[in-house]
């Protein structure tokens, strides 16, 4: 079993910018893939970014290229979210997940490809 927990959400305004964090703890060692995934009120989740936990390939939603960017510190079993030039309409509950290996070749922009959800953070970004 793997845990995931979510830091780093809050309020900030337009233009502004967040990092958050997703610590992994448990079965590290089984680990293939993490993403994050954000969810507002009224709508589906939706993708936002994941990476392949060994060699670190990387993929995005459009919404999110340009502005996020999805990185990992191995040694430190954390997956990072930087989110800048923030719009209102990224306000979203965003979730961190984890895969393991059985979910390679599958497309890691659905949650399908992922085993283990962390409870969510919430960022709220004012106009």
């Amino acid at each position: 079993q793997v845990q995931v927990v979510e830091s780093g959400g809050g309020l900030v305004q337009a233009g502004g910018s967040l990092r958050l964090s997703c610590a992994a703890s448990g079965r590290t060692g089984s680990l293939f893939n993490m993403g994050w995934f954000r969810q507002a009120p009224g709508l589906e989740r939706e993708f936002v970014a994941a990476i392949v936990w060994h060699g670190g390939s990387t993929y995005y939603a459009d919404s999110a290229k340009g502005r996020f960017t999805i990185s990992r510190d191995n040694a430190k079993n954390t997956v990072y979210l930087q989110m800048n030039s923030l719009k209102p309409e990224d306000t979203s509950v965003y979730y961190c997940a984890a895969g393991s290996p059985i979910n390679y070749g599958r497309n890691l922009d659905t949650g399908a490809a992922y085993d283990y959800w962390g409870q969510g953070t919430q960022v709220t970004v004012s106009s």
